[in-house]
């Protein structure tokens, strides 16, 4: 099972956030928001500060896929 952020990235640009924004917004350091964009894990905690930032619930940013991992 993997993790797909592709909801979050869509979400940023629905927003007009853009990942420095985010950054800033959420205070999780730019290796966090690296690795989402390698759809890597990263901490409950990452997660928790970025759906507080951006007012939305975890399942709006990120979601589990049946792919393969890389």
């Amino acid at each position: 099972m993997t993790v797909s952020y592709d909801k979050l990235w869509k979400l940023l640009i629905d927003k007009r956030i853009n990942r420095t924004e985010l950054k800033n917004l959420s205070g999780v350091s730019f290796n966090v928001l690296a690795k989402m964009g390698r759809n890597e894990y990263v901490s409950l905690e990452s997660l928790c500060k970025i759906c507080t930032a951006l007012n939305c619930d975890i399942g709006e940013i990120m979601e589990f896929t049946n792919g393969e991992t890389a």
